[in-house]
């Protein structure tokens, strides 16, 4: 593979076909096709691929600022090569969960990855009805791997703290900070919601019970270097089949709380139950369920084997940690309930619904996003099929 240095300028079609095969992935013989595939706010992805061998990877290239905004929201380039370290690191701990890098470049924030197009934005599938069995068994043994096995627990400290500083990631998280922990409980011109909603969202605004624990989860997202979290897991991030499940876009990882992944991943799939009709929620209520059930079981087997800190010899501790983790975990899942309601950045999950229902799902997602805020050492991964109903 070429070691050629290069400069920093964004790709189109042909300048992705011309990387690649500098890059020796493709022969310069072969005659491929790029197509530019990204639907986010923040990079441009190229599916490029050979038509008569059906051989294909992915391009992904950071732009240095949001595309939703424009060049007056820079972003820093660096974010690629905290991704795909990310994915790096993933993939040394569930190679089976996440895509394998070919190649990263700094210089021109390139990563080159396998492509996954064979599988299904979990999103798209869970809105068209796909249940995708293996779901929550695979997120679940996920988070618990990266959780415990980029921690204290796992690695010594001082190893660890070279970690954090290698994650730091103050754009990305910046995004989180304003978007998730802010602006969505004040009056904000980042916030976007129909008139229609303009009581409840006030009420909100001038709930300081909610707001203050809002605070206290923003404080704990700020201060609280744990473990190494991919910090945009939701079922946009996730692609997915009824046999493989693979997690993707880790551009948001830095070292945070052990609940926060878990509570976007548990939040995202709340956020399609509203969507359903009662009938057809007890898959995904299921799916929390069980998500948070491996993730216990995986965490306690890695416990039981870690040779690093010696406290792990206390089963109460690990019960403690685990506790801390899932009311953690509601919280951010309140969070993340009402900035996709109220937020910058919706789901289609619930806006592509007609009116009448659209509204209804809004609201019932303020509802349970404040009651689990309020409520987040009372609920159990078993309790959201009564919260739903109510």
């Amino acid at each position: 593979m070429t070691t050629t240095t290069y400069t920093y300028e964004p790709l189109n079609e042909i300048t992705a076909i011309r990387l690649v095969k500098q890059l020796k992935l493709f022969s310069e013989s072969e005659a491929l096709t790029a197509r530019e595939i990204g639907d986010g706010n923040l990079n441009l992805v190229f599916h490029i691929v050979n038509d008569q061998t059906n051989k294909s990877i992915i391009v992904k290239q950071a732009l240095p600022y949001a595309k939703v905004v424009g060049e007056s929201w820079p972003l820093s380039l660096k974010r690629a090569t905290i991704e795909s370290n990310a994915l790096k690191q993933f993939g040394s701990l569930t190679p089976e969960l996440v895509p394998d890098v070919y190649y990263h470049d700094e210089n021109l924030a390139v990563t080159v990855m396998e492509d996954l197009s064979h599988l299904t934005i979990s999103r798209t599938g869970l809105i068209q009805g796909e249940t995708y069995p293996l779901l929550s068994e695979h997120i679940g043994r996920f988070l618990a791997h990266i959780a415990f096995e980029t921690s204290d627990f796992a690695i010594k400290p001082q190893e660890k703290k070279e970690l954090v500083a290698q994650y730091i990631n103050p754009d990305l998280c910046n995004i989180t900070e304003d978007l998730v922990f802010t602006d969505p409980f004040f009056d904000y011109n980042t916030n976007e919601f129909e008139e229609t909603l303009r009581s409840d969202v006030e009420n909100l605004w001038t709930d300081e019970e909610a707001k203050l624990e809002v605070a206290k989860l923003k404080q704990k997202f700020l201060t609280s270097s744990q473990t190494l979290v991919h910090g945009d897991l939701h079922t946009g991030s996730i692609f997915a089949s009824e046999r493989e499940t693979k997690v993707i876009d880790p551009e948001f990882a830095f070292y945070g709380p052990f609940g926060f992944d878990l509570g976007q991943f548990v939040a995202n799939l709340l956020l399609n139950t509203l969507s359903r009709p009662a009938q057809k929620r007890s898959v995904l209520l299921d799916h929390i369920t069980k998500t948070w059930d491996v993730f216990q079981t995986t965490w306690n087997k890695l416990w039981v084997e870690s040779k690093v800190e010696p406290f792990v010899k206390n089963p109460n501790y690990s019960d403690y940690i685990l506790q801390q983790t899932w009311t953690d975990a509601v919280g951010y899942a309140g969070c993340e309930l009402i900035r996709r309601t109220i937020g910058l950045a919706h789901v289609v999950d619930i806006d592509s619904l007609p009116d009448e229902e659209r509204l209804n799902a809004q609201k019932a997602a303020l509802r349970l996003g404040r009651y689990l805020l309020t409520h987040q050492t009372e609920i159990s991964a078993h309790d959201f099929k009564n919260l739903i109903e109510e």
